[in-house]
């Protein structure tokens, strides 16, 4: 089984200055999580890199560049779920903690329970010795300037929920044909405090199934938890539907039955794999076959050789 790894910066409108630091960044990652899946590693291993490596990049809305609530403070989501036997962990509305994504790995190996939130989530982390990190070292000048903007006379922050930066996400499949997904965010700009999303939801925020394939999404929340987007698109795939095909049915379904725009990566078991999305941007990148394809905009595909020493 050839290893590859997929992931997706976030689905929305990137303004120019900058959309180099968003592609850049899923470069990066998909690079990381590749590193891992070609020295031997899992899939798991290989999302949960991926992902924490686009959580230390202040142009992604996870980790070091999430977004404000309303209160002008971090909460967190976020997934990780293992194809081999459907385990998955996931945390929702934490602060402090640099790499959600790695909490969240912590709850599925080391708990019997599939997400903790807030307070709970928080003291779990003490347990297992994860370190806090000051909430400013979350935020970043660009986030806050947001949040100062959409207080202002006339604001409508609903208008923004799919702009300017975007959830992370990571699907890959490994050399023993191991499926994995893995899922961040910091959530919708001035959310309500204690707002949760569709990215620590199984079959929202991410899906991922050895007999299927795996699916990471981004977009806007709500709309994705009504019809169970990564789920929803497995599903298709059940039936025969192409990687492609079953993204863009999912895709279409959710913008027409509950007007909601969002990207998803998409790999299936044989490492056949796409990014699609109805917003009008999102960042993704792909490393297999010591090849790195990446795009920003519908229909752009650009390829390089991984030529490092790994």
């Amino acid at each position: 089984m050839r290893p590859i790894v997929l992931v997706h910066g976030g689905a929305g409108h990137i303004p120019s200055e900058r959309a180099q630091g968003s592609i850049g960044g899923v470069c990066a990652a998909a690079r990381a999580g590749y590193s891992v899946l070609t020295a031997g590693g899992s899939s798991l291993d290989a999302v949960v890199e991926a992902v924490a490596n686009m959580e230390d990049n202040p142009h992604f809305n996870a980790g070091c560049g999430s977004v404000l609530t309303a209160g002008a403070q971090v909460e967190m989501d976020a997934l990780v779920m293992d194809g081999r036997s459907l385990s998955a962990g996931a945390v929702s509305a934490v602060s402090n903690i640099a790499n959600p994504v790695k909490l969240a790995r912590l709850v599925m190996d080391k708990t019997s329970h599939v997400c903790l939130t807030a307070g709970g989530a928080a003291a779990f982390a003490r347990q297992m010795g994860v370190q806090e990190v000051p909430t400013e070292s979350l935020i970043t000048e660009y986030s806050r300037a947001r949040w100062r903007r959409n207080l202002e006379p006339g604001a409508n922050p609903v208008e923004c929920q799919m702009g300017k930066m975007g959830t992370v996400g990571a699907v890959a499949v490994d050399s023993q044909g191991n499926v994995a997904c893995a899922t961040s965010t910091g959530g919708i700009l001035n959310k309500m405090s204690g707002r949760v999303g569709d990215t620590p939801c199984v079959g929202s925020g991410g899906y991922a199934d050895d007999a299927v394939g795996g699916v990471s999404t981004t977009g806007h929340g709500e709309a994705i938890m009504k019809v169970v987007l990564a789920r929803l698109i497995l599903f298709h795939m059940e039936q025969g539907r192409s990687v492609e095909e079953a993204s863009d049915l999912g895709l279409s379904h959710m913008k027409t039955r509950v007007a909601g725009l969002g990207g998803v990566i998409t790999v299936d078991t044989k490492g056949v794999w796409t990014a699609r999305f109805s917003s009008n941007q999102m960042a993704w990148a792909a490393a297999c076959d010591q090849t790195l394809h990446w795009g920003l905009y519908k229909g752009e595909h650009f390829t390089e050789a991984i030529v490092q020493t790994i």
